[in-house]
Parts: C-alpha cells; sequence; structure tokens
C-alpha cells in the first residue's frame, strides 16, 4: 500500500502534445518550488515531437518533481486527421488502466489530481483514489466562459452559429463574434461539438475546481461575472482558481548549447526585430507563405521567421526556397532570418533586440510575448486562437491584427508590410509595447508571494495537505482493524 507523506503529494495529467505539457509542467514547478508540495506528472506518450522529448529529458534532468511516462493506448492513429477533442479524449480515456497502474505503484499516496481539458475521462481514476480532482484551463478565462456555456447557447440558438449575423452572448462577459467560436463549434452535426458540449459539463459535474492560467487583474470583468452573475452560478458551482501567467521563460528550458539565432540578436539593435512563429501546428497556405516574404522585404524590417511548408495550395515538400520569392533569401540575408526547424522562443522573446511577435496566438505564445513586454501581431489559425486574438486586440491592447481572419482570405503584401511597421515604427506599435510591460508588471506581481495567483496556489496546496491528513487517518484507522 502506498505510504502517505507530510508534503502533499499531487499527480499532474497533461493530455498529449506541448501547449498542454508546458502548462503543467510549470504548475508542478510551482507547487514543488513554492508550495511544499511534492509533484509527479504523468506524461501519455502519443507522436511526441523531438521538442518535447528534449523537455521532458530536461526537467528529468533537473529532478524537481517525478515524471512517469506512460505508453500510448493501442488502437489510436497519433497522425490520423479529424477532431482535437474527440481524438484526445479516446487516448486519454484509453490511458486510464495504465494510469491506475502507475498510481498503485508510487510510493507516495496522490492527494490531488489535475487534468487538462482533454483528460477528464482519467478523473473517475482520481476518484477511484480518493483524489482531489481539478481541471485546469490552459488558455484564458473567456473561452472557458464559451466552453461552459456552450450547453446553454445550444438550447438558445438554431442552426448553425456561423450563420448568426448576432453576438453570441455570454452572461455578464464580452460576446462572441461567431467568426470567433472554436472549431469545434463550426458544425453543429459533427462529433467533435458533441464532445466539446460533454467537456464543457464534465468540467464542472466531475472536479472539485477549475485551474486557469490568468491572473485577476487580466480579466476581472470576465472572472468577477462567472463568481458572482446569478446565470453563472447556476452553471459553476465549483471554485476558480486563477494561477496565471503559468509559462516557461528564457532560462527554463534545460541546458545545451546556445543557438546561433541568439547570436545574431546579439548584433542588433534594441527591439529592432520582429520574430514570426505560428506554433508546433501552424502552417500557411503557399500563397500566404509567398505574400508573407514580400510584406517583410517590404517593410524593410529585421525578423526571424519560423516557417513551415504549407499547409495547401501547393505541393507540399521540405525546401521552404520553392514557396519564396526568387531571390528573397539574398535581398534579405542582411536584415533577416529564415528558420525551418526548432527555434528558442522563450529566449528570443526575452532578448533585448526583439520589438514584436507576429503571432498565431496560441495561449502560451501570447503570454510569453506579455511576459517580456513584446506587443504582437495577431495571425489565428485554430483552436481558441481567434478569441485570444480578440482579447489581444480589443481588450488588452497589446496586438494589432489584419482587416480580414487569416483563416478566411489572405492577407496581402501591402497590408503585411502595414502592420508590421506599424508595429515596429510607428507610435502604435509603442504605445501597445508600453501596454505589454504594464501587463508583464502586474503578472509578476500575481505571481510573487502574496499575489493573487500566489495565494490561490497556496490554498490549493492547503487543501491538499487536508486530504493527505484525511487519508493518512484513514491508513491509521485499517492498521488498527
Amino acid at each position: 500500500m502506498a505510504e502517505m507523506s507530510s508534503k502533499p503529494h499531487v499527480l499532474l495529467v497533461p493530455s498529449p502534445g506541448m501547449g498542454h505539457l508546458i502548462p503543467l509542467m510549470e504548475v508542478a514547478s510551482s507547487l514543488v518550488t513554492h508550495h511544499n508540495c511534492h509533484a509527479t506528472l504523468v506524461v501519455v506518450s502519443s507522436n511526441t515531437s523531438p521538442a518535447q522529448s528534449q523537455l521532458i529529458r530536461s526537467a528529468k534532468t533537473q529532478k524537481l518533481y517525478d515524471i512517469v511516462e506512460l505508453p500510448a493506448p493501442s488502437g489510436h492513429d497519433s497522425n490520423a486527421a479529424g477532431s482535437v477533442f474527440t481524438h484526445l479524449s479516446a487516448i486519454m480515456l484509453d490511458a486510464r488502466s495504465s494510469l491506475r497502474s502507475a498510481i498503485s505503484a508510487m510510493e507516495l499516496r496522490p492527494a490531488a489530481m489535475i487534468v487538462d481539458l482533454f483528460s477528464t475521462a482519467v478523473l473517475t481514476v482520481a476518484q477511484e483514489f480518493h483524489m482531489l480532482k481539478y481541471v485546469t484551463l490552459v488558455s484564458c478565462a473567456w473561452p472557458l466562459t464559451l466552453l461552459l456555456y456552450a450547453p446553454i447557447l445550444d438550447k438558445q440558438i438554431d442552426g448553425e452559429y456561423l450563420d448568426r449575423k448576432e453576438l453570441l452572448e455570454i452572461p455578464g462577459c464580452k460576446p462572441v463574434r461567431p467568426e470567433d467560436v472554436v472549431k469545434p463549434m463550426m458544425n453543429r452535426k459533427d462529433r467533435e461539438y458533441e464532445s466539446f458540449l460533454r467537456i464543457g459539463k464534465e468540467i464542472t459535474s466531475m472536479s472539485d475546481g477549475i485551474l486557469i492560467n490568468t491572473w485577476e487583474d487580466l480579466e476581472p470583468n470576465c472572472l468577477k461575472a462567472m463568481r458572482e452573475h446569478p446565470e453563472w452560478k447556476k452553471i459553476v458551482r465549483v471554485p476558480l482558481y486563477t494561477i496565471g501567467p503559468m509559462v516557461r521563460l528564457a532560462g527554463q528550458s534545460g541546458g545545451g548549447p546556445r543557438s546561433e539565432l541568439l547570436d545574431w540578436l546579439d548584433k542588433q539593435p534594441s527591439e529592432s526585430v520582429l520574430y514570426i512563429s505560428f506554433g508546433s501546428g501552424g502552417v500557411l497556405s503557399a500563397e500566404q507563405i509567398t505574400e508573407m516574404a514580400w510584406g517583410l522585404e517590404l517593410s524593410k524590417q529585421r525578423f526571424i521567421w519560423v516557417v513551415q511548408p504549407p499547409s495547401k495550395g501547393g505541393a507540399e515538400g521540405n525546401d521552404i526556397s520553392e514557396y519564396l520569392p526568387e531571390g528573397f533569401m539574398a535581398r534579405t540575408q542582411e536584415m533577416g532570418v529564415v528558420v525551418t526547424t526548432w527555434a528558442p522562443q522563450s529566449e528570443i522573446l526575452a532578448h533585448s533586440s526583439v520589438g514584436g511577435f507576429l503571432s498565431h496566438c496560441g495561449w502560451n505564445s501570447a503570454l510569453e510575448s506579455i511576459l517580456n513586454g513584446v506587443p504582437m501581431i495577431a495571425w489565428p489559425l485554430y483552436a481558441e486562437q481567434k478569441m485570444v486574438a480578440t482579447l489581444l486586440v480589443e481588450e488588452l491592447k497589446v496586438a494589432i491584427r489584419p482587416k480580414v481572419l487569416p483563416t478566411k482570405a489572405v492577407a496581402g503584401r501591402e497590408e503585411i508590410e502595414m502592420l508590421v511597421r506599424k508595429i515596429m515604427e510607428q507610435k502604435e506599435g509603442d504605445a501597445m509595447r508600453a501596454r505589454a510591460k504594464e501587463l508583464k508588471a502586474s503578472g509578476e506581481e500575481a505571481l510573487s508571494v502574496g499575489g493573487s495567483s500566489f495565494n490561490m496556489l497556496s490554498e490549493l496546496s492547503r487543501l491538499c495537505k487536508i486530504n493527505t491528513e484525511q487519508q493518512c487517518q484513514k491508513i491509521d484507522t485499517e492498521k488498527l482493524d
């Protein structure tokens, strides 16, 4: 039988993918470093990328928390096209048996389990072992409101959401434009939509609390509504814990040789370089790659561009030069660098020479940018990124974006040139840069001792400790019997 410890033992179970793994690694680090917990990260292997493998190796070397790797459940094609919601949820559902075995073999009995949106199926295992159960949203609070309120909208609205001209009203929160809805809501007849509604219900019905990668001062109105609005009190019956900004910053990704990109940045003027990256899963069409290249060249701004072969509009290939304007590399060799492999994003955004970020608006990337005081050109591609882009542009005032969503139309070179110049050269860019630095200070304060996010994690640790003590008493009673 597993033993108990004076330190509460917290189990963190992310679904496959870097965007899910990194935030929970940061939560584990914070619980161990600042809140006197023992933590174990359980990684379910599935199509693990080289970058993810390196991240896990680095974490093992640091030995801050334990890492248990489970084999990928059989019968799942990791490269299959289709729904992220249904695919990842199915993987985690089938991982329950191996997770159960791993927990049974642990020397220290876990007091709590923290999962992400796609791992709610394993909360039944936590229930079996009498753990507290928490769901982490690796994004911000606003997309969470859409997820939790979607079952209500499903009953209120007929037809497809995308066909609506009216905004989707969410009590006490910023309304959602139909074009900004997440992918599962784009086709109400699809299984992915059913999974989306199910997960929205499971988060509150199966958990003891919801952890959100935001902080109180970043989204005050949204958070207040979810806690106090009469409509929300019917939906959210568990505590909301704002624990952000949880993100991996420069210097936290482990050892290894220094990237040549950082050496190149050392030679550039302060805040003069635009960094362009669309995340590990973001790719552009062949036509958009060509227009992006022309826009960057016409802007005459320094850049680092991480780019992959196109998603459509041309045959796929590994040589990116096939999709760039003839002579582009030669003409821009003094002002920019094109990267076709991995780039150390955290270190790049932290470099003093970087003054802007053209981003796909993944929440991890957005937080990295904000916490380095870097304004953005919002270029959302999938998941909740359109909502994040709207938040960054309209609410937080740290980004600008194309007139038409990049998923709807190709942005031309003239518009790209204008956006790049605006963020790198003009007063509007300076104002966003100043605003980003304000939010950076706010986020750092939230995580500091006595800050709102620090206090939320302290409360979580306290509850885990109480559960640990209760389990100890139960074990002692069983021994007496």
